[in-house]
């Protein structure tokens, strides 16, 4: 039986494009609920950015590694050196580590464009890599 933890991770990396495109929609998706969020005044402020925390790290490191603008670019996350799922720990480490990535002129997010891996500065603090699903597939949930 072969899966996702059986698979090298030397092949195909998710391009820029799909990633930009991916996060756009995710970007969206989270603003809308942040808008309604908003309503409630300052309360929905901190609780607008405990559901971007929560949806990142559930399901990032979650077992198909796809927020929904990666599962509707066909990309997902994996670990760089087995090939599986990142787990919420290092889903929960990307998330901040995006600060970084951000800091300096969005540096950190370009960095995968001349990266051999096409890792940005969050992938290698959280040690994964983002690969097309047509090349590691998301496993089916049994049952």
């Amino acid at each position: 039986m072969t899966g996702a933890m059986d698979q090298p991770t030397t092949g195909p990396r998710a391009g820029f494009g799909l990633r930009l495109v991916a996060a756009i929609i995710d970007g969206v998706l989270l603003s809308v609920v942040s808008l309604v969020l908003g309503v409630l005044g300052n309360p929905g402020r901190g609780l607008g950015l405990l559901v971007g925390l929560a949806y990142y790290a559930y399901l990032e490191g979650g077992p198909s590694g796809q927020t929904v603008g990666k599962r509707a670019m066909n990309i997902r996350i994996i670990d760089a050196e087995t090939g599986g799922a990142i787990g919420y720990g290092r889903a929960i480490l990307r998330y901040f580590a995006k600060i970084l990535s951000a800091i300096p002129c969005l540096l950190g997010y370009f960095w995968m464009l001349w990266d051999k891996n096409k890792q940005t500065w969050h992938d290698k603090i959280a040690v994964d890599v983002v690969v097309p699903t047509s090349d590691y597939p998301v496993e089916a949930w049994p049952g």
